[in-house]
């Protein structure tokens, strides 16, 4: 069966080693289907959303001193980095009783339950009733953001700072327009929303041991960051957000949603990277106090 009951709403490890003022998150890695999607799109199609097996990237983080949290349930079903008001009114059956955010993202059918998969590929057969929406973010939006929240806090509270890395992967290629070829991405992208959500010394590091280990990296092109750094970038309360996108083209087949050859060695270089955060953040908890 390609469906199957959902047993919990994330993976949460604790750190295993010390413990650091970081903590990452994968909210698009989930790959648990539930038994309510009713989809209508091939099964094929909703896994390439996936943010596939980002979170085996980073399993190594707890090991690390890292608090790390992980969402189970897939962004094609709810998506927790977009705001819960980010409805789309076309994917509605009735009236929407609460507040709608006008937002891009929804515009284009990826509201935080998406209506569409690329320009011309609906998930659904059907409209969905206000209903349904609401209890997927009551059941399984609203706990991530909770539990994230209460992981932060707590970091917070014991070192007075916290560090947020907010972890995706993306297509290995953009999208064309007006005819032009799609161009090809850099291997990573770093977002702090131009420059609000953290001190730039913590994006800039990150950036350079990545540049050192002969990767290419952008910053805020063409992901700036959304919900989720937006909610927890806090710079001036000692709350630092920091998102993080990985080209797939360096770990999975794109297509067929397999890891290749690249997997091992771009885990070992992450493992490498959070070690390094680590060290960076701690410094600069304990050289704050």
């Amino acid at each position: 069966m390609r469906e199957r009951s959902l047993d919990d709403l994330w993976t949460s490890r604790e750190p295993l080693s010390g413990a650091a003022p970081l903590v990452l998150d994968s909210p698009h890695s989930g790959r648990v289907y539930p038994e309510d999607f009713g989809y209508a799109a091939p099964f094929e199609a909703l896994r390439r959303t996936e943010d596939a097996y980002v979170d085996r990237l980073f399993e190594g983080a707890a090991r690390r001193g890292a608090g790390f949290l992980a969402a189970l349930f897939p962004r094609s079903y709810v998506d927790p980095n977009r705001h819960e008001t980010e409805i789309d009114p076309l994917l509605l059956a009735d009236p929407w009783p609460g507040e709608i955010r006008p937002s891009e993202r929804a515009e284009k059918g990826l509201g935080v339950v998406r209506r569409l998969i690329g320009p011309r590929l609906a998930v659904y057969d059907r409209l969905l009733p206000s209903a349904e929406i609401q209890s997927r973010i009551e059941r399984y939006h609203r706990p991530y953001h909770e539990q994230l929240q209460a992981m932060l806090d707590a970091t917070h509270a014991r070192f007075g700072q916290v560090w947020h890395l907010n972890c995706h992967s993306m297509k290995a290629m953009g999208r064309g327009r007006n005819g032009a070829p799609a161009p090809i991405r850099e291997d990573f992208v770093l977002g702090d929303l131009d420059g609000e959500s953290c001190d730039p010394a913590f994006r800039d590091l990150v950036a350079e041991e990545l540049r050192a280990m002969g990767y290419s990296v952008a910053i805020n092109a063409p992901f700036r960051g959304a919900e989720l750094v937006t909610r927890h970038g806090l710079p001036a309360q000692g709350r630092h957000s920091l998102q993080m996108e990985i080209n797939r083209r360096l770990y999975l087949d794109e297509m067929s949603v397999t890891l290749h050859a690249g997997f091992d060695r771009l885990r070992a270089d992450l493992d490498r990277l959070v070690a390094r955060i680590v060290d960076f953040t701690a410094s600069e908890a304990e050289a704050a106090e």
